[in-house]
């Protein structure tokens, strides 16, 4: 069963903080009586049973305390997948993604990515830290917690990001080579980040790093439902409560979240 953790860390982000605010926000869309609860592969999410949702980690966040803070990400996430659900993790910044894949990694050998973002984050280090968000990837991919990553809606690659791509292998679909569905049929477990920034800032203004060019929402969801393979889990990133425009990212926000869920349940 998928289940819900909010995952409130913001303290690796660069330019702004925000993405704390986020899970409450994100929850609050999803049970608005303005939609409804069956996703576009029919799934009705309001059954009993579909998915549960563990509350919200309590963190430090704070420079400090970032070890502890992904040590707890890390121990709850573990927790779920031994009692054999599937987490679902609603950001926070980007940088909780790599104490999440650790766990994942001791139950998940062949565990393939697929990361929708506008960044790799494949800095070997960011603004004096080798945990900043922008960072993730690079983390993950050196300690060999997945066999294979794809990103897809790349738009920021710089030289020093392409070598880190080339170094480790990895697929990268940038924005103008989109659509991409016939490459998304992967096989085997497969876990889900997707970044907020993915989209373009028309269809979610509420992030810390706008970047035009992006995605639409449609485009996103096409994308989501044509991944083939066992969905294991999933977060959702980089939504800024703060920055946000009348709770429009909030609510796309919520919809990519139902059609993941729905994809989960569905397989």
């Amino acid at each position: 069963m998928p289940a819900l953790l909010g995952i409130p860390l913001d303290v690796n982000s660069s330019y702004l903080r925000g993405p704390a605010g986020a899970p409450a926000k994100i929850r609050e869309a999803l049970h608005c009586g303005a939609s409804n609860m069956w996703t576009e592969l029919g799934v009705d999410l309001e059954a009993a049973g579909e998915f549960a949702d563990a509350g919200d980690l309590r963190l430090d966040n704070s420079r400090e305390k970032v070890s502890e803070d992904f040590a707890e990400i890390e121990r709850a996430v573990a927790e779920l997948l031994e009692k054999g659900e599937r987490p679902l993790a609603l950001g926070g910044d980007h940088s909780l993604t790599y104490p999440v894949l650790k766990a994942f990694s001791r139950h998940h050998r062949e565990l393939a990515i697929v990361h929708f973002d506008a960044h790799p984050d494949l800095y070997d280090e960011f603004e004096g830290s080798s945990v900043s968000h922008a960072c993730a990837f690079a983390r993950i991919m050196e300690e060999r917690l997945a066999k294979r990553l794809m990103q897809i809606g790349i738009r920021t690659m710089n030289g020093h990001q392409r070598e880190q791509a080339a170094r480790f292998g990895i697929d990268v679909i940038e924005m103008r080579a989109l659509p991409a569905y016939d490459r998304l049929k992967i096989g085997g477990p497969v876990y889900i980040s997707f970044d907020m920034d993915v989209l373009d800032p028309a269809f979610a203004p509420g992030i810390s790093h706008r970047e035009p060019g992006g995605m639409t929402a449609r485009e996103a969801i096409a994308h989501l439902h044509a991944i083939e393979g066992s969905i294991v889990g999933a977060d959702i990133v980089e939504y800024n409560p703060e920055q946000d425009v009348s709770g429009i990212t909030a609510t796309v926000a919520a919809k990519i979240l139902k059609e993941i869920l729905g994809k989960m349940i569905a397989e």
